[in-house]
């Protein structure tokens, strides 16, 4: 039996409620960890990129260690989740993906394609997601620090 690392706050959101997202906060939570849901999952109407900008603002904001987003592809709410400095989100289709996410990238927010993921992988994709902490190899280290300094340089042209 799984058991998380730790218990903690996770936001999720979604631009519609689906079996898979029911499938996966109802794994999250018998899990032990607490949600903050977003979007038509709170019962809100919130097209994918408010979803995605809100779930990534809760991460960044530190009021959710981790987040997990949901559109049809999955490519949406990705791309407005990475817009929000701070945030890492990553596309997962598979566990290797997700497990890779955590480790190289420091990933924080973990994307999933509605059309794409079936609830039997979602749980592979949970499990190594949760079961990875971030790499401290000191090459993976340096890059996610480029990364981050990638954000600051646009973030501060961008606010101009």
């Amino acid at each position: 039996m799984y058991k998380p690392y730790r218990a903690m706050k996770i936001a999720i959101g979604s631009d519609e409620r689906t079996a898979l997202t029911e499938a996966v906060i109802a794994e999250l939570q018998k899990r032990g960890h607490e949600v903050a849901l977003y979007g038509p999952l709170a019962g809100e109407a919130l097209a994918w990129p408010a979803v995605g900008q809100v779930v990534a603002e809760q991460v960044a904001a530190g009021a959710c260690e981790q987040g997990v987003l949901f559109c049809w592809t999955g490519t949406g709410v990705s791309i407005a989740a990475n817009k929000v400095p701070g945030v890492r989100a990553a596309l997962c289709a598979d566990a290797a993906t997700a497990r890779g996410a955590r480790l190289w990238n420091h990933a924080n927010v973990l994307v999933l394609s509605l059309r794409y993921t079936s609830p039997a992988v979602a749980l592979e994709i949970l499990d190594a997601w949760f079961g990875t902490p971030w790499g401290d190899k000191p090459e993976d280290v340096a890059c996610v620090a480029q990364v981050m300094e990638i954000e600051r340089k646009y973030g501060k042209e961008c606010a101009s």
